[in-house]
Parts: C-alpha cells; structure tokens; sequence
C-alpha cells in the first residue's frame, strides 16, 4: 500500500511542477487536462500526507516514554495517534480500491409502476419525487426524456436524466423491484395493500462509450399519448425508436419539437445498448453486474417501504431505517451510505 501511496504522490508532486511552467500556464487545454488528473488525486494524497505526520508523531511519542517526567502523557498522546493512524490505513485502503469507470458519470433512470395497477403507477411517481428531491440536495438537475402519467396519478413509466459531479457512484445501488406497502387512497376497507414500481439505473452513454448505427435503427413519428388535459401535446412529434438487432424499443415525447425528442430518445437508446453492453461483458467475465450489492436487475426485490410502521428495509444488506417520511422527501443518505459501505467492505475482503 505504501508503494501504491509513495507513487501517487510523486505523480501528484510532478503535476504541480508541470502546472508552474509558463508553456502549460499559457496552454488553456493542458491546464484543464492537468487539474482535472490532480483533483483525481488530492483525496489520496491529503490522507497519505496526513498519515505520514501522524506516523512522525508516534516516533516522537515513543521516544517521549523514555523520559520519566513525560512518560505518562506520551503513553497518552501515543494511544490517539494509534487510533488515528488506524482509522487513516481504513481510509486509504478504500480510497485505493480500483474504482468503477463509470463513477464519474450521469445517469439516465427508468421508473416502471408493476405490479398492483394505479397504486403501482402512484408509488412510481413518489419514488420519482423521491429521487428528485434527493438530486436538490445533491446539486444534481434532472431533465426528464419521457412520461407516460397514470390514469390516476403518478406514472406508468418515466425516464429521466441526472446530471452532476458522479451520480452514477451514489445511484448504481438502485436499480431493481421497490415494494411499498401502504393503505390506498381508493382503498374504502381500510386494508394495506402491496405493489411494486421497477428502477432501472443506467450510467449515461458518450459516444466514446458506444457508437449508435442510425441504420439498425427505425424512427416512427406519432402524435403523444397521454392522460388528456393541455400539457398533452396534441402535434406528431412524438418519437419511438426502435432498434432492430436487439428489438429494444423508447419513446420520447415530452417536447413539442419533433427533433428534441429524437435527440432525447437516442439518448436513451444509446444508453440502454450500452447498459446492454456492460451486462454482457460482465456476464462474459463471470461477475455479477455492476456490484457485489445485488445483480442490478431490475426484477431483484431490494427495498420495501412500509408506510403503516414508517420504515423503509433494504434487503440486500439487511439494513432499516424508521424514517419513511424523510426518506420519500430525498433524505435517502443513510441508506445510500450504508449501501457504499458495505460494497467496500465486501471488496476488502476480496469478495
């Protein structure tokens, strides 16, 4: 690890060297290149410098014990740098574990309502206030692609983009079957019901990542559907792709200009057959998708939120919060964090 942390380091040091050259100074592109590859590594290498002075401290400490007047506070001083440095060793080894390449990235995240009808397609959209809310926090924008609103309420699927500084590093864990139980607003009885809305989290496609060939592609134009009302948009703009190798199908209809909403349904097809893509290299390599926390299908059942007890369950890493409430107003940090946790925690262990 050291090594790992002497090298890092001496890259740190030789880009702040190349960053006072006058020639890199005057080069707007190679300045840019320079600090993004630098702020890659500041975390690291605070955390290294940090380790490094409290293991000088600990070499003055222990020669402190020696002295008789001063050996019972450098006993002291010595226990809490101990700790110190072992906390620091944790720290590193995570920030040392190969990162996923797609981190850095947006996302683009389906919501589905599934099984359970109009309750299903209410839970979708408050699971899409959810995520938004969250995103406000975050700093994150979201631009929705595509909706189709339930009859009565919510959405029978949406698709929407967030865009910010890696999303994709918080989000990838929430992919999968969300279950609510909860008393419907069309319920008279009284009784909890259950359903269910499928996410779906995939990391934005660039070009670099996959290239769409627009010939295996077949572009229809439609008038958009919807729930009537006037933010249905009564024009043949409405764009549905289909892409004939594989069959995957999107629509876009949430712009009155026919070609916004060609630009925002390759989007998602670009992604989606890139999401495909890593799914089959992944299959290839004889891992599980994305993670060790679950397989990122989105037929996996991990999370119930139950709204009589005001708790929400993860049931991949067994975790429970009672605080529905907050969480479906976007406070999902804590289970997002305990989520990132474990998955390091499983890749220290060489899981």
């Amino acid at each position: 690890m050291i090594e790992r942390l002497q090298s890092i380091e001496n890259k740190y040091n030789e880009i702040t060297s190349e960053l006072m050259k006058p020639e890199v100074l005057s080069d707007i592109k190679k300045t840019l290149e320079l600090n993004k590859e630098q702020a890659e590594l500041t975390d690291v290498y605070n955390a290294y410098q940090e380790y490094k002075r409290v293991d000088e401290d600990i070499i003055s400490a222990e020669e402190m014990i020696k002295d008789p007047e001063m050996e019972e506070f450098a006993r002291e001083e010595l226990k809490d740098l101990t700790e110190q440095k072992d906390k620091l060793i944790k720290d590193l080894e995570i920030m040392l574990l190969p990162k996923d390449p797609n981190d850095g990235k947006n996302v683009i995240i389906e919501i589905r309502g599934a099984a359970g009808g109009d309750e299903a397609n209410i839970f979708a959209g408050d699971l899409y206030r959810m995520y938004t809310r969250y995103a406000e926090k975050q700093g994150w924008k979201i631009e929705v692609y595509n909706e189709e609103q339930g009859e009565a309420g919510g959405f029978s699927q949406i698709e929407f983009l967030v865009k910010g500084d890696n999303v994709y590093s918080k989000l990838k864990y929430e992919s999968g079957a969300h279950r609510v139980q909860r008393v419907p607003a069309t319920e008279t009885q009284g009784r909890v019901h259950t359903s269910t809305a499928t996410v779906l989290v995939m990391p934005e496609a660039e070009e670099v990542d996959f290239q769409l060939d627009m010939n295996e592609v077949r572009i229809d134009i439609t008038r958009s559907s919807g729930c009537g009302g006037q933010g249905v948009n009564t024009t043949d703009s409405a764009v549905r792709l289909t892409h004939i190798p594989t069959g995957i199908i999107v629509y876009s209809q949430t712009e009155r200009s026919q070609i916004k909403n060609k630009e925002k349904a390759i989007k998602i097809l670009q992604t989606r057959l890139y999401d495909l893509k890593l799914k089959e290299q992944e299959e290839e390599l004889g891992a599980e998708r994305r993670s060790k926390i679950g397989s990122g299908d989105r037929s996996e059942k991990i999370r119930t939120y139950n709204y009589p007890q005001n708790r929400v369950t993860d049931h991949r890493i067994g975790f429970t919060t009672k605080q529905l409430d907050r969480v479906m107003e976007g406070a999902v940090d804590e289970i997002l964090d305990a989520l990132i946790t474990e998955d390091q925690t499983r890749k220290l262990r060489g899981e």
